[in-house]
């Protein structure tokens, strides 16, 4: 298990994926998600086309949750948490802001999610990826994420995961 240095700077909570904060950052992660993917900033329209393919109104108890990381009074990151089962739940929406990269925050994000996930009787957490997101390929790696046979069907995955919780 990843342990990670007690830092009074850092905070991950649970927020409601309609406010304010969690949009924004949701915007920014579906805009750096698209400029990737297109090779140059996308436009407000194709921002806005990728948030409407894939909405979050999920991200809710009981079906989900959304944490966000804060960095003293700035915004860090954000995850969700999709239950699929009441053993089976998937991680979606992993951003970090560019400023808050490579300070812990992914893994700080990481570890809450898990906490939370455990304590709500998850056994197993799945994720899927794409090919250019190597950071976060290594994140989870990392992590005790294992890369396993697809288990859905969705555009733009090409890489998918596993982790069965308390096993490191």
């Amino acid at each position: 298990m990843t342990t990670l240095p007690t830092d009074a700077d850092w905070a991950v909570t649970r927020v409601p994926v309609g406010r304010a904060e969690a949009a924004g950052l949701l915007r920014e992660y579906f805009e750096e998600l698209s400029s990737r993917y297109y090779g140059r900033q996308p436009t407000e329209a194709e921002i806005d086309e990728a948030i409407a393919e894939s909405p979050n109104h999920d991200l809710v108890p009981p079906r989900g949750l959304f944490l966000v990381a804060h960095h003293r009074d700035d915004l860090a990151g954000c995850v969700g948490l999709r239950i699929h089962t009441p053993e089976i739940a998937e991680i979606t929406r992993m951003f970090v802001r560019r400023p808050f990269r490579g300070r812990g925050a992914a893994s700080r994000l990481l570890v809450a999610l898990e906490a939370e996930a455990a304590g709500l009787g998850i056994t197993t957490l799945r994720l899927e990826t794409r090919n250019n997101l190597v950071e976060a390929r290594k994140l989870y790696a990392k992590h005790g994420y294992a890369e396993v046979p697809p288990y859905a069907e969705r555009p733009y995955a090409e890489h998918w995961f596993e982790k069965r919780l308390g096993t490191g």
